[in-house]
Order: C-alpha cells, then sequence, then structure tokens
C-alpha cells in the first residue's frame, strides 16, 4: 500500500521553482566533477604532483559514484526525498570545502571521492524526483528541466571556473561551489516540495530490475552511448591541436554547449510523445558529427557544424535515457536509475582510458572512427527496443490522440 502522502496533489503546471533548484543541483554534481580540468596546472603545483596524478581527481569522483550509487540507493531507499538531496549537497558543501582548503593530495582525493559518493546519492534521485514534482503529461519536460543543469555547467561552469582559476587562485573555484551548494540548500528546503521513498515491501532488488522489460536495453544504450562521447569530449583538444584547431578549443566547446541547451529544450518540448523518434535521431545526429570529423577535419567551418551537430545529439541525451529507464522501470524506477548513474559513472571513466590507448596507439585521427563503431550497436539495439525500453506504441498512441484533437478541435 503506498505511503499516504504519494497522494499529495501536484500541480497543473511545473513547479518551475522547484524544478530550477534541481537544475542547479545537477549543475552542482557536474561542474564538481570536471572543474579540475579547467584548473589542473594550479593544483598540481601546488599540491606538488604531476599533472597526470593530478588528473585522476577527475577518476576517482567517478569511481566514487559508479561504486557507491547501487548499495547507497539500496539503503537510503525509504528515506524522504528531499532529506535525501539535502544530504548529498551538504556532502558537495563539505567535499568542495576540504578541496579548497586542502594541501595534501591524498586528502584532496579522499575530498573528491566523497564528492563522488554524493553524486551517487544525487543523481540516483534527480529525475525520479523531477518526475514525482510533475503531472504525468508534463514529466519529462520536468526531467528536460533539470538536466539544463549539464549543459550550463560545461558551456559556462566550466570557462568561468577556469577564468577564476586563472585570475585569483584554483581554490577561490571550489570555495564558489562550497557558497552554490550552501545556497542552494536553503533553496530546496524552501521550495521544493518533500516527497516519500519506497516503503520495504513496495521495492524491486536492484539486481532483478535486469528483467523488467526495456530496462536492459536503456542501460546498454547508456553504457556505450556515455562512452562514444566521453572517448571524444574527453580528448577533444588533442584532437583539435592534431588537426591545427588547438586555439580554438574554447569556440568548438561554446559552440557544442549552445547546440546542447537547443537540444534540451527540443527533447523537452517533444519527449512525451517522440521519445523514441528523438533517441534514434540523438544517435543519427552523433554519428553524422563524428563522420564529418573523421572525413572534413581539415575544414574549421565542418569542424564547427559538427560540433554543433554533436550537441544537437547530445544535449538531450540524459533526458531521454533518464525518462525512458524510468518508464520501463515502472515500480522499480529509483533502482533502474541507480543502475544507469552506476553505468554512467563507468563509461566516463572507461571513456578516458578507452581514448588514452586509442591516442597512444592510433592517434587522435582514431577518435571520430571509434565513434562511429560504438554508435552502430546503440542504433541497433535502440531500434529493436520497439516493444520496451524505447517503444513504438507510446508514439503512436500519441499520434492518435494528437489527430483525434485536431478532428474535434
Amino acid at each position: 500500500m503506498p505511503h499516504p502522502t504519494a497522494y499529495l496533489p501536484l500541480p497543473a503546471r511545473l513547479p518551475l521553482p522547484a524544478l530550477l533548484a534541481l537544475a542547479t543541483a545537477v549543475f552542482v554534481t557536474c561542474l564538481t566533477e570536471i572543474l579540475p580540468a579547467g584548473v589542473l596546472p594550479g593544483m598540481s603545483d601546488d599540491l606538488g604532483v604531476g599533472e597526470s596524478a593530478m588528473g585522476q581527481s577527475v577518476t576517482v569522483y567517478a569511481i566514487g559514484t559508479a561504486v557507491t550509487a547501487i548499495p547507497l540507493a539500496t539503503a537510503t531507499a525509504g528515506w524522504r526525498r528531499k532529506r535525501l538531496l539535502l544530504t548529498a549537497m551538504a556532502g558537495f558543501a563539505a567535499a568542495n570545502t576540504v578541496t579548497a582548503v586542502s594541501s595534501h593530495y591524498p586528502l584532496t582525493m579522499a575530498a573528491r571521492f566523497v564528492a563522488g559518493v554524493a553524486a551517487g546519492l544525487a543523481w540516483a534521485l534527480l529525475a525520479g524526483y523531477a518526475r514525482r514534482l510533475a503531472p504525468d503529461h508534463l514529466q519529462g519536460r520536468a526531467i528536460a528541466v533539470v538536466m539544463t543543469g549539464i549543459p550550463v555547467a560545461l558551456a559556462l561552469g566550466v570557462p568561468a571556473g577556469t577564468f577564476l582559476g586563472d585570475t585569483v587562485g584554483w581554490r577561490v573555484a571550489f570555495w564558489v561551489m562550497t557558497v552554490v551548494a550552501v545556497v542552494l540548500l536553503g533553496w530546496i528546503a524552501v521550495a521544493v516540495p518533500d516527497r516519500p521513498g519506497q516503503r520495504r515491501e513496495g521495492r524491486t532488488p536492484v539486481l532483478r530490475t535486469l528483467g523488467v522489460p526495456g530496462v536492459a536495453p536503456v542501460l546498454f544504450v547508456t553504457l556505450v552511448l556515455v562512452l562514444a562521447h566521453t572517448v571524444l569530449y574527453t580528448y577533444i583538444a588533442t584532437f583539435l591541436d592534431r588537426i591545427g584547431m588547438g586555439g580554438s578549443t574554447d569556440v568548438v566547446l561554446l559552440v557544442f554547449g549552445a547546440a546542447s541547451l537547443l537540444s534540451i529544450w527540443i527533447v523537452g518540448v517533444h519527449i512525451q510523445r517522440r521519445l523514441r523518434a528523438l533517441t534514434l535521431g540523438a544517435t543519427v545526429l552523433f554519428a553524422v558529427a563524428a563522420t564529418v570529423l573523421a572525413v572534413a577535419a581539415d575544414s574549421p567551418a565542418a569542424v564547427y557544424a559538427a560540433a554543433g551537430l554533436w550537441g544537437l545529439g547530445w544535449g538531450g541525451a540524459p533526458t531521454l535515457l533518464q525518462t525512458a529507464v524510468g518508464e520501463a522501470g515502472g515500480d522499480a524506477a529509483d533502482a533502474a536509475q541507480a543502475m544507469l548513474v552506476t553505468l554512467w559513472n563507468a563509461a566516463t571513466a572507461g571513456g578516458g582510458v578507452v581514448g588514452g590507448l586509442l591516442l597512444d596507439h592510433l592517434g587522435a585521427g582514431s577518435f571520430p572512427w571509434s565513434v562511429l563503431a560504438l554508435l552502430l550497436p546503440v542504433l541497433v539495439v535502440v531500434a529493436a527496443a520497439r516493444a520496451h525500453g524505447f517503444p513504438a506504441s507510446a508514439e503512436a498512441e500519441a499520434e492518435a490522440e494528437a489527430r483525434t484533437d485536431a478532428r474535434t478541435g
């Protein structure tokens, strides 16, 4: 039997103040993960280690998320959602504070691991929380609003953090992240409605969730698609340098970020009716971008166009995948989300390793070809998952409903 507070009335429209608070939480998790990349030389000098060793601060964050997301999601399944989110954001405030003041490499790495653990808590609940705050017909759009935190962090947060690191020191950048997290704690407390956790008798064991129709295909697509993206994104500066555009990395990433924001808007408008078509379209756009980079990288205009297509394909992917796994998971949606978070971070960590091997053995020119090779099975699985995962039936029903509305209107 559901908890009595599960029947709290939902607003007729999107609760934007609450959803924007969740989007800021996504921004904090994403920027905390990748901020060291923008201030790596300063961190390396201050802590007395090489840049390659300091770069592992991103890896240890991803490992912290990957290894703890499922067990923590299971252990906290009964917690009220606001309490859990506040705990995660408090973890970010503490971890970024320690990072800002630490003068010892092992302590800094421990703080980064704790930040990754906090991210595992946050990512396992954010999409589901957004869905539960919105009426049924707006749940996909609610997730899209929350996921805007990712491209904002990539397109604006990283350049701003890098600027702060260059002008006033990398520690200030992490102090700013602490301040944002503390302000966010108050925002969540005031503006985000609470929702109950799952009662013990209503929970599906995590591993059994793999047997829920549609969950496994979505998780496979997540693993391979994120791996493809991470291989290219992690080494995009290296790739651009090899083709003579090393000085334009910031502009290329700006184009990518702007296109990602547009992608999230498009996905937010159409996801409720077009989940399958949007996922197929996103994969095709990413594949076209990789093809352009593979065969026309000698043209700066083509590279910028490829960055735009890549952003259009990638920007809405987190929303599409989290919506797909949530709908496929049904009553086991929280467990499915935790598995998605684990695979997402495993792919993020693995992308750096795979990209490094490709760079050492085949050169930077192999990156776009490798992306194409990874995207082919993604297309096959999405196309095959017509009944569950990326169902065609939901889109057919939506089209029939639209035709009915048009006739009656």
